[in-house]
């Protein structure tokens, strides 16, 4: 784990509420099941009361991709939502805080030799994650069957960047700064898996526009250029919680194929078409807390 930036002290009372933050982490880590479940859920119903900010992105989100739904119906998938994001919060506890081998009942991976096909052509693999709350546990149930690194963006707060980059090392191989570039080329061409999450907007620039539940999203041009610069095979993950609220499944999809292709959008597409399937078989699951539509085509108005 590399040291970034970070001050030599973090005694300072600003770094207080990171502190308190941490601490709360580690307790939620060892509650039992069930009650990790109702805290977790709690948690998320409080934030749906108090951030009316987050409640209409969430809204204006599934208004979006759902239009099928009527009022009262996306209502309830927004609390439903907020809930499974509130669960979230105790299952990147347990991640971060516990070993996984711990849960290692609870977890059923499917087609696991999709990847260990991929892993074997000796030339890295480069592995499609999807920002669904269940994310940092899914990440340490996947490291029960297979080592991989992560990319990930650092934290702001300066102590609980560290928190979280040492906890995300002790699960991948290496965690990997979105912006590093030659670092993720570098661990593919090590024959590393790397795990990598392209469902969110990181702006006009390093976009393109495809459609993503028939809406022009931008989408990031980074997974195929990886895949242009490595030779990896890509491989699309889905990693969810089951309706028992107990156990969890991992699915491993085939390697995409012909892919990259001499078409970034249709490449983007290709990927934002997996990635709304695997959305669309617990919908509530996903992070629709983020702004995924924030940049328009120019001359567009906003959606937020």
């Amino acid at each position: 784990m590399s040291k970034r930036n970070w001050p030599d002290s973090f005694a300072h009372p600003r770094y207080w509420p990171a502190w308190l933050a941490i601490g709360a982490m580690h307790l939620g880590a060892w509650l039992p099941w069930r009650l990790k479940l109702a805290v977790g859920r709690g948690l998320g119903l409080l934030a749906w009361r108090l951030v009316p900010r987050r409640r209409h992105i969430v809204d204006t989100n599934l208004r979006l991709c759902f239009p099928e739904l009527d009022e009262a119906q996306r209502e309830k998938r927004v609390k439903e939502t907020f809930a499974a994001n509130g669960i979230g919060i105790l299952e990147t506890a347990t991640a971060w805080c516990r070993d996984a081998r711990h849960l290692r009942h609870r977890v059923t991976y499917r087609n696991a030799h999709h990847l260990a096909e991929a892993h074997a052509r000796g030339k890295g693999v480069l592995l499609i994650g999807i920002h669904f709350s269940t994310l940092d546990l899914g990440g340490a149930l996947h490291s029960l069957f297979f080592p991989a690194d992560v990319v990930y963006r650092p934290h702001n707060n300066p102590l609980f960047d560290r928190f979280m980059t040492g906890a995300r090392s002790h699960i991948f191989g290496e965690a990997i700064d979105r912006h590093d570039l030659r670092g993720v080329v570098r661990r593919i061409k090590a024959g590393h898996i790397v795990w990598y999450s392209p469902d969110q907007d990181f702006g006009r620039d390093a976009s393109v526009y495809a459609p993503f539940f028939g809406i022009e999203a931008a989408t990031i041009r980074l997974t195929a250029k990886i895949a242009r610069m490595t030779g990896a095979p890509v491989v699309p993950l889905m990693f969810h919680r089951n309706p028992d609220d107990r156990t969890y499944t991992i699915e491993c999809r085939p390697p995409l194929e012909n892919f990259p292709s001499d078409d970034e959008v249709a490449d983007a597409a290709r990927v934002n078409a997996f990635i709304e399937e695997a959305i669309r078989k617990h919908p509530e699951q996903y992070l629709w807390l983020h702004r995924r539509f924030k940049t328009r085509p120019r001359g567009e108005p906003g959606f937020y």
